[in-house]
C-alpha cells in the first residue's frame, strides 16, 4: 500500500473520542531482544484496537507488514534509531529499504551533534536525502528534544519542515527523557497547523496521553498504547 505524504493529518480536535484517540496511536515495540513472536502479538493487538500503525525496527519490517496487510494498521519503521549517528547515505539507504519491505511511515533521528554544532545545512541535508529516498512515504523526523535547548528544538523543527518533513517527533525514548508537554507545545507553535507533531518516549497513562493531544500532539509513540485506552497490558 502507498501512502501519499498527504495523509498527515492536521491539528487534531479535542477531546477525543476512543474511537479517534486509537487512530492516533503508533503501537511500538522497539525493543533490542524483540522477537518475531513479540511483533505478532503487538500486530494483532494493533488490529484489534484499530491502532494507527505499529512501529519497528527495520529487521521486523518485512514481517509486520505481512502481519498487517489487507487491514487499515500502518507499518512504520524507525531509521537510525536511537543516535541518528549514521551518514545520510545510509539513512537513505536503509529508509529505502523499509519501504521496499512494506513500511509505509518512516521516523528518522536528526544528525543532533551537527545541530548542537550549528552545523544547520547539514542537518537539512541529511533529513533532505532520507526524503528524497521514501518520497510517497510519511516521514516522521525525531529532533531528540531531551538533548536540546529550546533554540535548538525551534531550529530543528524549522529544518525539518524545510527539508520536507510530514510530522515532527519529540524523542526516541533512549537520551534520558521523552516527551514533555511544553516541548509539544513548542514543537506545534513553530511548526504551524499543517505538519504533525508525534509525541514520543514515556507516555504510559491515558492523562499523559490527553495531555500531549491537548498541547498539540497529533500522534502518539507508545509501548504502553493499550493502557493509554485503558485496556489490561500484557
Amino acid at each position: 500500500m502507498t501512502i501519499s505524504r498527504g495523509d498527515a493529518p492536521a491539528v487534531t480536535t479535542f477531546p477525543l473520542s476512543p474511537a479517534a484517540l486509537v487512530r492516533l496511536i503508533d503501537h511500538t515495540i522497539l525493543r533490542p531482544d524483540a522477537t518475531e513472536a513479540d511483533i505478532g502479538l503487538y500486530c494483532e493487538e494493533a488490529m484489534a484496537h484499530r491502532f494507527h500503525a505499529v512501529c519497528v525496527n527495520p529487521l521486523h519490517v518485512k514481517f509486520a507488514a505481512r502481519q498487517l496487510a489487507g487491514t487499515s494498521v500502518r507499518t512504520c519503521s524507525v531509521i537510525a534509531f536511537p543516535f541518528g549517528a549514521s551518514t545520510s547515505m545510509i539513512k537513505a539507504a536503509e529508509a529505502a529499504c523499509a519501504l521496499a519491505d512494506g513500511a509505509t511511515e518512516i521516523d528518522m533521528v536528526i544528525d543532533i551533534g551537527a545541530l548542537k554544532e550549528g552545523r544547520l545545512a547539514a542537518v537539512q541535508a541529511d533529513i533532505t536525502e532520507v526524503r528524497k529516498a521514501v518520497a510517497t512515504a510519511v516521514l516522521k523526523v525525531i529532533i531528540e528534544t531531551a538533548l536540546l535547548t529550546r533554540a535548538e528544538k525551534i531550529a530543528a523543527c524549522q529544518i525539518a519542515v524545510a527539508a520536507g518533513a510530514d510530522f515532527v517527533k519529540t524523542s526516541t525514548g533512549y537520551a534520558g527523557g521523552g516527551a514533555t508537554v511544553a516541548d509539544v507545545a513548542l514543537i506545534r507553535e513553530t511548526v504551524g497547523p499543517k505538519i504533525g507533531v508525534k509525541a514520543s518516549g514515556g507516555i504510559r497513562r491515558p492523562e499523559e496521553a490527553a495531555a500531549m493531544i491537548a498541547a498539540g500532539a497529533n500522534r502518539l509513540g507508545s509501548s504502553a498504547s493499550l493502557a493509554l485506552i485503558g485496556v489490561n497490558t500484557h
